[in-house]
């Protein structure tokens, strides 16, 4: 089964939780045991999991990519000025897979699943969700 999650994003670098689609996506599926996936289309994004208590550590994780990967000192900003934005995007990954339990994701308590926008804002940023059922 797979379904697309489109999404508008209003900062150039920003975390933006999208595990509540992606769980209802899930849930629709009625798939017992399996796995999703998650993947965004463009080469200026990313998908991770990360810790979703509070804006802290989103706000980390921008700010770490930022003083690795500073923006306007690559080749590529000659053509449309977002080398950093593929840099980032190309370190962190287009997608993840996350274990289908139950009919649930196997998250951990503290685990959400975050579109990261490098290249923003964006009206409009398209995640490819795909269910998998064991065999």
């Amino acid at each position: 089964m797979r379904e697309v999650i489109q999404i508008e994003t209003d900062k150039q670098n920003g975390l933006y939780d999208i595990t509540e689609e992606v769980r209802h996506i899930v849930k629709n599926s009625k798939v017992p045991e399996g796995v999703v996936n998650i993947y965004v289309q463009g080469a200026t994004a990313g998908i991770m999991i990360q810790e979703s208590w509070d804006q802290s550590v989103q706000n980390d994780v921008v700010n770490l990519l930022k003083k690795l990967i500073p923006a306007g000192v690559w080749e590529h900003d000659m053509q449309d000025n977002n080398g950093d934005a593929h840099l980032k995007a190309g370190l962190v990954g287009p997608g993840e897979t996350v274990p289908l339990i139950n009919g649930e994701m196997g998250l951990s308590t503290w685990q959400n699943i975050f579109l990261c926008e490098f290249d923003g804002p964006r009206t409009k940023r398209t995640i490819v969700v795909t269910v998998i059922k064991d065999s």
